[in-house]
């Protein structure tokens, strides 16, 4: 089953249009739990659209702070056998003898639903308590490259073009070149494939990319682009004031309303060339 067929549900609806009801067929963008282990342990169950799973877990665990790098995940993979229900929907990952981990400790319910991956927090403290380093200050990247970005992206959506129901994250390098792009329900997901992916590729820190989101930019995905070391983060809608502060606090750039000739620059401007003063 290639990915686009394992993301979309083909159902069958009535279709009301100038007065005329047609029954016809129609996708959906799939939604189904993930559930991530830890050797046996459960650590979190995710809404996602499935796909890219290995990476969706991998990101996890590295902007949620159980790794800092490639080399301590010693295995990562889908759990094949099981009841019905679960087969292609649990990923068990075994962490390298140095990383320290105790199920006890864990102060969140890893519960997330798609729309919100910070909801199961314990508080918002527990977030902003990280050691948080401040991402490369000497990236840049031109206005003009910036504009181009969104049709990459959206060119670039296979699932979205059938659907019409799916969030997706991308990675830039600085002359604009699309390094990877990734769907999902959850636009917090979409962010943790491409970070897994970079993770497992063996590119993290990002320290030289620019990350792409379709719709908001909220506080969650500015504190995992953060931890992941990425300097630029732009969005297609507007950001939350509270990602807006963290983005100034640590000194990334987040660029809002990013479409047709127009964007505004919440925090750093310096990195984007002909939009601010060098």
């Amino acid at each position: 089953m290639n990915l686009i067929a394992k993301s979309v549900n083909l159902t069958r609806v009535t279709e009301w249009n100038a007065g005329r009801a047609t029954v016809k067929d129609d996708f959906l963008a799939a939604e189904e739990p993930l559930e991530i282990r830890i050797g046996e342990e459960p650590l979190s169950v995710t809404m996602r659209t499935p796909g890219h799973d290995r990476e969706l877990a991998a990101g996890f665990l590295l902007t949620e702070s159980f790794v800092s790098e490639r080399a301590q995940i010693a295995s990562i993979d889908a759990v094949a056998s099981g009841p019905e229900g679960q087969r292609g929907n649990i990923i068990r990952v075994q962490l390298s003898s140095d990383v320290p981990f105790d199920p006890q400790s864990i102060r969140r319910n890893f519960f997330a639903a798609s729309s919100c991956g910070i909801c199961g927090k314990a508080s918002i403290d527990s977030v902003r308590a990280r050691a948080l380093q401040a991402p490369n200050p000497h990236l840049r990247l031109d206005s003009s490259t910036l504009l181009r970005l969104p049709e990459s992206l959206r060119s670039s959506q296979d699932v979205f073009e059938r659907t019409g129901g799916l969030h997706a994250a991308a990675l830039f390098d600085p002359a604009g070149q699309l390094l990877c792009l990734r769907e999902d329900i959850g636009r917090h997901n979409a962010v943790d494939k491409v970070i897994g992916w970079a993770l497992l590729d063996g590119r993290v820190p990002l320290r030289d990319a620019v990350l792409l989101v379709s719709g908001r930019g909220g506080f969650e995905i500015v504190q995992k682009a953060i931890v992941a070391g990425l300097p630029i983060v732009a969005c297609v809608s507007a950001p939350s004031s509270l990602a807006v502060q963290l983005a100034r606090e640590m000194r990334l750039t987040l660029v809002g309303f990013l479409r047709a000739s127009r964007f505004v620059i919440y925090s750093g401007p310096e990195r984007i060339v002909g939009a601010s003063e060098e």
